[in-house]
């Protein structure tokens, strides 16, 4: 057997099922309604559904803001069908609608627990949650220049140079150091050390013989 029921999707609390039972019920602002809608625009008694035949039937109770069928206000009693939109006035908008149910499963349903909307399950998930590290500006890349080979290779180049002048030094000091030394006409600078051995390589050790 099908379980009737309104759907609100435009209200005061839209997406809460209201479920259509006994053989009449009525639908206003009233607690005492089958179906209570508190809203401005829905009268105490706005409509009356009754059960004839297998299908509800739905009328206007001479409501202010009156009752609608699909967009028609009524003007006397309409059957209902599944998918029918029901307005009660311009604001409440309900969907009218036949769930087939199992016969071996009793669900018992309070009319005021409907009337709030049922609590959005968020999903839940196994991986844990993402915290976004804080913002950290990325430290900025030292930069080191490539050393360059041109001095390297300069010094090596100024070596060979270096050493020359040098040995041209070195030359120079010693040609004049004999030259200074062999200009004495006594010659006794030959016999001081290490005029001396040269002397004797060169054949003049008789100027220091005693």
């Amino acid at each position: 057997m099908p379980q009737f029921q309104f759907v609100m999707r435009s209200g005061p609390t839209p997406g809460v099922t209201f479920p259509l039972e006994g053989d009449q019920l009525t639908i206003g602002r009233d607690s005492s309604n089958g179906v209570s809608i508190n809203d401005p625009e829905v009268s105490r008694k706005h409509s009356r559904l009754s059960f004839q035949g297998g299908k509800y039937v739905l009328e206007d109770l001479g409501s202010t803001n009156g009752t609608f069928v699909n967009g028609q206000r009524l003007a006397g009693p309409v059957v209902l069908k599944s998918g029918d939109v029901i307005s009660l006035g311009e604001q409440i908008v309900l969907m009218y609608d036949a769930v087939s149910m199992d016969p071996g499963a009793t669900v018992a349903v309070s009319r005021r627990a409907v009337q709030a909307p049922p609590p959005v399950q968020q999903p839940q998930s196994s991986a844990p949650a993402y915290a976004p590290p804080p913002s950290q500006s990325a430290p900025a890349a030292s930069y080191s220049p490539a050393p360059s080979s041109t001095p390297l290779t300069g010094k090596k180049n100024m070596v060979p140079i270096l050493i020359g002048a040098s040995v041209l030094v070195f030359v120079c000091i010693c040609v004049v150091t004999l030259l200074i030394v062999d200009a004495d006409p006594t010659g006794t600078r030959w016999c001081t050390f290490p005029f001396s051995i040269i002397a004797q390589i060169f054949g003049g050790s008789g100027v220091c013989a005693p």
